[in-house]
């Protein structure tokens, strides 16, 4: 009985480490992304046109569940007690930025969302709802505070506002897909054996010509931001999500980039006109990815369904008619592996 007791103890340790461990993990992640973002602040030091921690957290209460919300509140209120203009509008923050994504959250539960992203609908419902629906919530309250706590006029409202919303919409729809597909990648035991050596030259190729159409387009005085639609497209049609969404972060990170210097198509302008320019632009690249990749994805999911049933149609015919020549093995097995 007591030796029972003692293993029971000893496993409640264990598991109560191992939720320390994530939940340390969950705000060292949204640490580093929240300084990440703020490197390109546009507003008050404090507002950026992309905040990877709401995809951050996000990814985390997909992946480890609802349980994860300490871990992002942890995460908040190192990010924001440095920068804060006062302690209650700091508290402000940090429970709106934790209620944002935990309002997502549990939108996407409500309908079903699958973090695989291989519906169109789940893409749809993260844009809707996990984006643009839960993120008014930090948006509102966060620019509320810093209007309250006299840090921002009031005349700097609507501003702030939108670039507060759309910034933390944006980490939405770049970071959390990433996040997806590598916690995916992570869950495998080994990477699959029948990779083609060009197959992995074509995806280092589509990186890397991503990334310098990309330093072209957006310092030049030349408006050529349409450039790199036809590598997004080229991501999703050949690697889907895999493909799609580290080339739609690239995309962003050198368009937020030149916008905060300045340059190419997003200079000579105030700043409003050039967030306006610039989330349209980052919205777009996003939008395309993810929806053509989960269009692709769906696709290729319901001809495999159809190869199996007919494949499966074809045994039972066989079965039924056993005179009529059975077909080759080797064409059944080319089958199932399509």
């Amino acid at each position: 009985m007591a030796r029972d007791t003692g293993i029971r103890r000893n496993n409640g340790f264990r598991r109560n480490g191992a939720t320390a461990l994530r939940l340390v993990a969950v705000a060292a992640l949204y640490y580093a992304g929240a300084w990440i973002g703020l490197l390109q602040e546009l507003v008050r030091d404090q507002v950026t046109p992309l905040w990877p921690p709401t995809g951050i957290a996000l990814a985390c209460l997909l992946t480890l569940g609802p349980m994860a919300w300490p871990g992002i509140a942890l995460g908040a209120v190192a990010v924001n007690a440095p920068i804060g203009p006062s302690p209650l509008a700091v508290l402000a923050i940090v429970v709106g930025n934790t209620l944002a994504p935990i309002c997502s959250y549990l939108l996407l539960r409500r309908v079903g969302f699958r973090p695989a992203l291989d519906r169109l609908r789940d893409a749809l419902v993260l844009v809707f709802l996990g984006a643009l629906a839960g993120m008014l919530i930090s948006a509102t309250v966060g620019t509320a505070a810093l209007i309250v706590s006299g840090a921002l006029p009031v005349g700097d409202f609507w501003t702030a506002w939108s670039v507060w919303w759309t910034g933390d919409a944006m980490g939405v729809l770049v970071i959390t897909p990433l996040l997806l597909v590598l916690h995916r990648l992570l869950r495998r035991v080994r990477l699959p054996r029948d990779v083609s050596p060009y197959r992995l030259l074509e995806a280092a190729v589509l990186l890397l010509g991503t990334a310098a159409v990309t330093l072209v387009a957006t310092r030049t005085e030349v408006s050529l931001l349409f450039l790199v639609f036809p590598f997004l497209i080229w991501a999703a049609l050949r690697f889907q999500l895999a493909g799609a969404a580290p080339c739609s972060l690239i995309v962003s990170v050198l368009a937020i980039a030149a916008t905060a210097e300045g340059t190419g198509p997003f200079s000579h302008h105030a700043l409003p006109a050039r967030m306006v320019t610039l989330q349209a632009f980052n919205g777009s690249t996003a939008l395309t990815a993810l929806l053509l990749s989960a269009i692709i994805t769906e696709r290729n999911a319901t001809r495999r369904q159809i190869e199996h049933v007919c494949a499966q149609l074809a045994e039972a015919v066989f079965r039924l008619a056993p005179d009529e020549p059975r077909p080759p093995e080797g064409d059944r097995k080319s089958t199932d592996r399509r």
